[in-house]
């Protein structure tokens, strides 16, 4: 056998040998890029579909981006500062002071010095005017928790506004289902006679609008998805699902015991009560301001009048002297009768602005309540009665239309139907909510809007010293 023959049975045997264990590498590569493609789709989907967020993360994000929060802790900060500076005594004053100012052989340049001046308030007029922004700063903590309040409220009521959004469209995805399988059993019915072409045309039309209204459900979530992004105060959050039950957990209110929470535990209503307390505290300053300041006013001087005569016949200057004024303020035309009377005013003003809002928040109640109360019952008998009779109506017409036992217009009927208390439900939920919402978080909304400023008018004096402002 010639060595080529050799050399050639020598190398199919080799491969014979080898062929095995190459296809195993082989399958083994490719078991390896498939499990290599599942993971990278997988991770592709995890980046793709961003986890569920439930309600508590949107608060917690609220409370620490939403600008209104620092806005209310910032006026907080600034009426413990008023209160600070309304309690300091007036800076006092240091000149210089000459008299007698001549060059003659007796006088030589007169007495020259230095003086301090200081008034000191008496009656307890820096105590009263601290009390007063003590007050305000009471105030301020009470709009920081109302302003809490109506941030926590936006962005519940936000959550399930989108909440319910997002329900909708599943409602229209599974409506689009079932109008898509009516349009399938005409078509079927149709091709085998047993239906005419109008009844064909009017199931794709049914199954086109049912196509646009869950085009419409989609976008109205994106809307609702962006305003609880802007509420939260981060509007580049990525869209993702809500974790969260539209039609499980709501709670159920009792009328009297929520009005008195409402009440009794509205910071709206804690707020007017500081503003009545700082009005009586800034009438009391009022009063106080007529009580004369005392002024004292001292200091060394150098006399250079040569009046005193030496054992050696001679003159020479009298040298270093003190001196000390004392007097007060006396209040014979000034005694502060306008800035009272303001301040009785203000006093009158508060009170009443305290009865107004809590008239106020009975009438906003009874609406909120009401509303509240009519879904909560929509909802219960749509849910218990309503949506099963019109699915199972809807079910029986199908049933019937495809034994020609019932007119298609029947069918679209029923269907149509079911559309609606579908959605009247859902918005139902979203009532219910809404309401609930308002009445726990003390009926305030507007969580973009900015807190109010605490304050009133200071009767005559700002916050420096005590120094009177009104002439």
């Amino acid at each position: 056998m010639s060595r080529v023959a050799t050399d050639g049975v020598r190398w199919q045997r080799l491969t014979r040998a080898v062929e095995p264990f190459v296809w195993l590498q082989l399958g083994r590569a490719a078991l390896c890029l498939l499990l290599i493609s599942i993971a990278c789709s997988a991770v592709a989907q995890t980046a793709a579909e961003p986890e569920p967020i439930a309600l508590p993360a949107l608060e917690q994000i609220a409370l620490e981006r939403n600008p209104t929060m620092p806005q209310a802790e910032a006026g907080i900060e600034a009426a413990r500062g008023r209160a600070k500076q309304a309690g300091l005594l007036p800076n006092p004053t240091i000149g210089y002071t000459a008299e007698e100012v001549s060059g003659g052989p007796i006088i030589r340049r007169g007495e020259h010095g230095f003086f301090v001046e200081q008034t000191i308030p008496l009656g307890g007029k820096l105590r009263l005017s601290r009390q007063i922004f003590e007050r305000e700063a009471q105030q301020a903590s009470s709009l920081h928790d109302a302003q809490r309040a109506r941030v926590l409220s936006a962005v519940r009521v936000a959550f399930y506004t989108a909440l319910a959004a997002q329900r909708r469209i599943e409602v229209r995805e599974h409506l689009s289902r079932l109008a898509s399988e009516a349009t399938r059993v005409s078509a079927q019915l149709y091709n085998v006679g047993s239906a005419d072409r109008p009844d064909v045309l009017a199931s794709e039309i049914e199954a086109r609008e049912n196509q646009l209204e869950l085009t419409r459900a989609r976008n109205a979530w994106h809307r609702a998805w962006l305003t609880l992004a802007t509420v939260v105060g981060d509007p580049t959050l990525t869209p993702r699902r809500l974790a969260g039950a539209l039609d499980a957990g709501f709670p159920e209110l009792e009328r009297e015991a929520a009005l008195q929470t409402v009440i009794g535990k509205s910071p709206e209503m804690a707020a007017a009560e500081a503003a009545v307390g700082r009005a009586e505290a800034a009438l009391a300053r009022a009063r106080r301001e007529p009580v004369p300041d005392l002024v004292i006013r001292g200091g060394p001087r150098y006399n250079n009048e040569r009046l005193e005569e030496t054992p050696a016949g001679d003159r020479r200057a009298i040298g270093w002297e003190a001196a000390v004024d004392i007097g007060v303020t006396v209040p014979l035309f000034d005694r502060n009768q306008g800035n009272i009377a303001a301040a009785q005013a203000e006093v009158t003003r508060a009170q009443q602005e305290l009865r107004r809002l809590e008239l106020s928040l009975r009438s906003r109640f009874a609406r909120v309540f009401e509303d509240y109360l009519s879904a909560l019952r929509m909802a219960e008998t749509y849910q218990a009665e309503v949506i099963p009779r019109a699915e199972e109506a809807y079910r029986l017409y199908l049933v019937r239309y495809q034994e020609m036992g019932a007119a298609y217009p029947q069918v679209l009927i029923a269907q149509r139907e079911l559309f609606e208390v579908s959605d009247r439900y859902v918005s139902a939920l979203e009532d219910i909510w809404r309401g609930a919402i308002q009445i726990q978080g003390f009926l305030l909304t507007g969580g973009l809007e900015p807190p109010p400023t605490p304050g009133g008018p200071t009767a005559g004096f700002d916050a420096e010293g005590g120094d009177e402002i009104a002439r």
